[in-house]
């Protein structure tokens, strides 16, 4: 009898623990009164549905900033006066500075030169007194520059580049208060 007593013990405990596991998976298992356990989120699964997909946003949000869209997509459409016209675009002015003619660095080799001619774009008229007031600093500026100059530094695009970036720090340096754009070349041969 012992032996049909523990069978039917061992089917009650098999048929108890089969309706623990459906109660579990309904979240019925739990004891009365307590809520049921709620899963939390691994990092991995965190990191990809949640911090992945605003980090993507972000990015695009970025993007279309800088390539403009967003004033297109917002009402931006450029500068407008009070009463709704746009304004017309501002006049450049532009300085000739006189001509230069250099002596390059050549390192012991033959002498070469280089003769200049520079146009200075500015914002308002208003600045052209301030620039002719300070040309002899301007120009002192151009010359100690320019002298210590290769002609290796002047080849190609990237060495135009630099130069023209070099004389509009250097004369925007003397220039302050007033303010220039660009620095144009009208004329550059060297010799």
């Amino acid at each position: 009898m012992a032996d049909a007593k523990d069978k039917k013990d061992k089917k009650d405990d098999k048929a108890a623990a089969k309706e623990g596991e459906a109660e579990e998976k309904d979240g019925e298992g739990q004891p009365e009164g307590e809520a049921p356990k709620k899963r939390r989120l691994s990092g991995r699964t965190l990191i990809l549905f949640i911090a992945l997909p605003v980090l993507l946003l972000l990015g695009g949000g970025a993007a279309a900033h800088f390539m403009g869209l967003t004033k297109s997509l917002f009402g931006g459409h450029g500068e407008e006066h009070a009463d709704g016209k746009p304004q017309p675009p501002k006049q450049a002015v532009f300085y000739n500075l006189p001509e230069l003619l250099v002596n390059l660095n050549s390192g012991g080799k033959r002498a070469s030169f280089l003769k200049i001619s520079v146009s200075l774009e500015l914002d308002v008229a208003a600045d052209i007194p301030r620039i002719e007031a300070v040309m002899p600093r301007i120009v002192d500026n151009f010359q100690s520059y320019l002298r210590e100059l290769r002609v290796e530094d002047l080849r190609g695009s990237a060495g135009l580049y630099r130069l023209r970036e070099e004389l509009l720090a250097r004369v925007n340096t003397a220039a302050n208060p007033a303010r220039v754009n660009d620095v144009l070349f009208k004329e550059m041969l060297v010799q």
